[in-house]
């Protein structure tokens, strides 16, 4: 699989405040923690991530996705939530039930289906 490196649009880099300002519709601005970087996702499109303190949700981070059109100076809010960093607390991976059963629930599951 081939990486590909996008340049970082300085007009969308520097939208630090449009992108915070995007999160304060959705949650208090005490929530909204420091700005913790940018990644180029594509030409002209910009992700920025900011530190969640967000009651429940620890090592959480906001990100919001801006971009802008070719020649054009506004900057335009793509999406934004929230996704788990590297300290984050996330449920742990599903795993089917047939899979979690003992042997006793897979011998009743069996006579169960037989009746």
């Amino acid at each position: 699989m081939t990486m590909v490196s996008y340049k970082k649009d300085p007009a969308l880099v520097e939208a630090v405040s449009v992108a915070r300002s995007a999160i304060v519709d959705f949650a208090p601005s005490d929530q909204i923690g420091e700005h913790l970087g940018v990644k180029a996702d594509g030409e002209r499109l910009i992700t920025h991530r900011f530190a969640a303190h967000r009651p429940g949700y620890r090592g959480w981070e906001w990100f919001v996705t801006l971009a802008r059109a070719p020649r054009s100076k506004k900057v335009t809010v793509c999406e934004l939530g929230m996704l788990p960093g590297e300290d984050a607390l996330t449920a742990p991976q599903w795993v089917p039930w047939s899979e979690r059963m003992t042997e006793a629930e897979t011998g009743q599951a069996a006579q169960a289906s037989n009746t």
